[in-house]
């Protein structure tokens, strides 16, 4: 693993910095194939309006794209890290830290099965200054995917209050009913995930229809089946959301292709 911290190898972050000390900050992680991350400028984009939101100041996106590339050079396959912080003095007259770092791809599995989890912490819709905002502080999340894997499922499948389906702790839902493909909204305070929007590019280059909306959990009994996205893990096959069982089916096999082939050709790998 190599680490840099403004750009420097073998630098130091304080342990005063907020994104030790209490998780304020905000960050990215974009895959990496054949020495090249994968929409990294979609990925710095969206840190960029993290930071705004956070009132972080960052070096150029240019710089941190830089520093972004050379390790993914450098790594090959993998994933790379990118985090954010207003620094230690908290922003008062100083850019802020960032900290970019690679490591090897973690444990992905073939497909998913995922626990409803009610997230009283998520928006949910509610207007606030962090809704969609990707921050370091993810611990609400993380315990919700513990608490699937106590109850022998993979992951969590997050809920608002009323039964909405909101999002997974760190991945996207998509379901297809009779070849509409469906996904809960943005407006929900979702993140704007950078694999959800190439899956939309895609389908909509093979006019597939997409709904976005609030949707209950009770709107999986009509799906044909159900998939997960995120930039690490790519598309993969869920087969079950609570005691709602779904095979793998057609579209998920085409989506995943087609995504495959999309990084293949972006990337010339």
């Amino acid at each position: 693993m190599t680490v840099l911290v403004n750009g420097e190898a073998g630098a130091t972050l304080s342990v005063l910095d907020p994104m030790v000390l209490r998780g304020d900050g905000c960050f990215e992680a974009a895959r990496v194939y054949g020495g090249a991350c994968f929409r990294i400028d979609d990925h710095l984009d969206r840190l960029a309006r993290s930071a705004v939101a956070l009132e972080i100041e960052l070096p150029s996106l240019d710089t941190i794209a830089g520093w972004c590339r050379a390790l993914a050079e450098e790594l090959g396959t993998g994933v790379i890290r990118v985090l954010a912080s207003a620094g230690p003095s908290g922003g008062q007259g100083e850019r802020g830290t960032v900290v970019v770092f690679s490591e090897p791809l973690p444990e992905i599995l073939e497909a998913y099965r995922l626990l409803p989890v009610v997230a009283p912490w998520h928006p949910a819709g509610e207007q606030w200054a962090l809704a969609g905002v990707k921050t370091l502080s993810y611990a609400p999340n993380m315990a919700a995917s513990r608490q699937a894997r106590a109850s022998s499922f993979d992951d969590a499948l997050l809920l608002s209050k009323t039964g909405t389906m909101l999002e997974m702790p760190t991945s996207t839902i998509v379901w297809v009913i009779d070849g509409v493909l469906e996904t809960p909204a943005l407006d929900l305070g979702i993140l704007a995930s950078i694999t959800r929007k190439a899956v939309l590019e895609l389908c909509e280059r093979q006019d597939i229809r997409v709904s976005e909306g609030r949707f209950a959990t009770e709107r999986l009994a009509s799906a044909d089946e159900v998939m997960m996205l995120s930039s690490i893990k790519e598309v993969r096959p869920v087969l079950a959301v609570g005691k709602r069982l779904f095979e793998p089916g057609p579209m998920t096999a085409m989506v995943g292709d087609a995504y495959s082939r999309l990084v293949a050709e972006e990337l010339n790998c």
